[in-house]
């Protein structure tokens, strides 16, 4: 199951972050990307984070490889 919700932090960076869930299949390891500046990174809520990607599509590719199947 993946998820897609997008949250825009107005008060943080300016307005220039955007955070997209992209899969929450298990509960313990939610990941997000989130934007700053020209990249995107993915993380997760176990503290994972991956490297930063100047393509969104990488950054969610390396969330969806975190999250275990």
């Amino acid at each position: 199951m993946v998820e897609a919700v997008t949250r825009t932090h107005p008060e943080r960076y300016g307005g220039q972050v955007e955070e997209q869930d992209v899969a929450a299949t298990v509960e313990e390891h939610r990941t997000t990307t989130s934007e700053r500046g020209p990249f995107c990174v993915a993380s997760c809520t176990c503290g994972w984070r991956g490297p930063a990607r100047r393509a969104r599509s990488l950054a969610r590719t390396d969330a969806r490889n975190h999250t275990p199947e």
